[in-house]
């Protein structure tokens, strides 16, 4: 029975010595995440059941990586959760998972508090005396290991929801196991290499670094927070600790090349840059390209609910101004298919469809939302495949070309990417109307500048809505340009007509 400690525990055999994480403060060998890590199953083994959430509010380093397999060697899976959340939207985080077990620090425990939380909660940061195993000890993970499986439930993800309420990607230990396994392969990354983790744990790029470091013997580079306000010292730490893989979002890697951080340091030892999450803007890549010859760029792209992505394409030539990247070609045990708007499938080039992805490492759902699971999950018939199968629809709009790579076009419905987020503006809206100020709301992403844009009707001026959003969103789903206006602006149809105040607010 495969399970995703067997690889900890067979890389920790391998290379007990070697550094597994390094979060710039403290490293762990493997040996001693291992150890880590088991000494907080047992702690966790009393405290909740098998295949219940635990959650941890706070910023990733390699202590929390050492409690996530904690977690895992319970029989539980773990669910990271951003300190910076807004204090209503924890609440919507909490009710949706019910856990009764939340890991966090003495800085954070107040929030739990103030969110209404009443479970058990586990402080990091509070000092502990950790014996060594005993026999006894280990027989009691390993009698609980003995009820684990491989569909078992590894974590989950938040992600923005239309309804306001935001829904969690419920991802299995085989998923992981089966896009790890295609991912580490199909880029080579092996025990020779320093991964440098750009994304937050509760961002799905981070699953690509944890497990790829996990079941090569790699070492894991926490590259932290911090760093990225300050894009010198950022170059500094990638060239000090001599990264050799990169997996981050778009916008990170655009944050140093906008700012002429490549003409300050580059890092010479990333033998490869790979980038999702949003459109790669071809200026940019052609800056990284031209700073770093020899190494190989990817761009990836995937959804969280098929385990991180499906296509990938390699960069192996400069793009011109007015030119797209390729999403590129499905990753080996899924199929990546398109279906107009009645169901039937596209297959001449240049059409545009819904991505749809079949195969290997689609997620369980959305953990304790069978509507949203029920309407995104769907059974039908893919492309190659024989009978009904179990696919995932993205919302995403594609075309293949005559290259035969997938292009990504956007998307189908009001769920936009911004800031390498998943944004459902109908979660914005939401928030806007709980304002006691604001009667009408509309709130449209303009792509040309990047932007989202929020307009209102009411008599709240436009900072104290902007101020008060702060109470309930994130701050990268917080509109850059709010406006009041007198009346909102309806179609034939009755509805707000949104083209109508795109086009006003250019």
């Amino acid at each position: 029975m495969d399970n995703i400690l067997k690889y900890l525990e067979k890389t920790a055999e391998r290379f007990p010595d070697k550094t597994a994480v390094d979060d710039g403060t403290v490293q762990f060998t493997y040996q001693e995440l291992l150890d880590k890590a088991r000494h907080f199953g047992l702690y966790f083994l009393d405290k909740t059941m098998p295949g219940r959430p635990v959650a941890i509010l706070r910023e990733k380093s390699s202590e929390v990586l050492a409690a996530m397999f904690g977690i895992v060697y319970a029989g539980c899976f773990y669910v990271m959760i951003d300190p910076e959340q807004p204090l209503e939207r924890l609440k919507d985080i909490l009710s949706v998972l019910k856990t009764d077990l939340v890991l966090t620090d003495s800085t954070y425990k107040n929030q739990l508090e103030d969110a209404g939380y009443q479970g058990e909660i586990y402080l990091l940061d509070q000092e502990r005396t950790e014996a060594s195993l005993t026999e006894q000890d280990v027989e009691k993970l390993m009698e609980r290991r003995s009820t684990a499986d491989s569909t078992d439930l590894l974590y989950g993800i938040f992600t923005s929801g239309s309804t306001g309420k935001p829904k969690c990607v419920a991802v299995s230990q085989q998923a992981v196991i089966d896009f790890i396994g295609h991912f580490t392969k199909q880029f080579e990354i092996t025990d020779q290499d320093r991964i440098a983790n750009q994304a937050p744990f509760d961002f799905d790029v981070s699953v690509k670094d944890i497990y790829s470091a996990i079941t090569t013997g790699a070492t894991l580079v926490l590259v932290p927070k911090r760093l990225f306000s300050l894009p010198p010292r950022l170059l500094d730490y990638l060239c000090d600790k001599k990264v050799t893989v990169m997996v981050w979002a778009v916008s990170a890697l655009c944050l140093i090349s906008s700012l002429k951080g490549l003409k300050y340091k580059i890092p010479e030892d990333a033998r490869i840059i790979m980038f999702s999450g949003e459109v790669m803007p071809v200026k940019q890549m052609r800056l990284w390209q031209q700073a770093l010859p020899q190494t190989k760029f990817i761009n990836l792209y995937g959804p969280s609910e098929i385990t991180c992505n499906c296509t990938w394409y390699p960069v192996e030539r400069e793009f011109q101004d007015g030119e797209v990247i390729p999403a590129g070609r499905a990753f080996d045990g899924r199929t990546v298919f398109l279906l107009d708007e009645t169901g039937a499938d596209i297959t001449e080039s240049g059409k545009t469809g819904e991505i749809c992805v079949a195969g290997e490492s689609l997620a369980d759902g959305y953990y304790h939302n069978e509507e949203e699971t029920a309407r995104r999950f769907v059974t039908g018939a893919v492309p190659g495949e024989t009978g009904n199968t179990r696919f995932y629809r993205t919302g995403d709009l594609g075309y293949f070309g005559e290259d035969e790579n997938l292009y990504f076009a956007g998307r189908k419905d009001f769920q936009i990417k911004h800031m390498g987020h998943r944004i459902e503006l109908e979660e914005i809206e939401r928030a806007f109307e709980k304002l006691d100020g604001v009667s009408r709301c509309c709130c449209l992403f303009d792509t040309k500048r990047n932007k989202l844009l929020g307009f209102y009707t009411g008599d709240m001026d436009e900072k104290e809505v902007h101020q008060e959003l702060k109470r309930f969103l994130p701050i990268y789903m917080i509109p850059a340009k709010i406006r009041r206006i007198e009346e909102m602006p309806l179609n034939k149809n009755g509805k707000i007509d949104r083209k109508y105040l795109t086009q006003e607010w250019s």
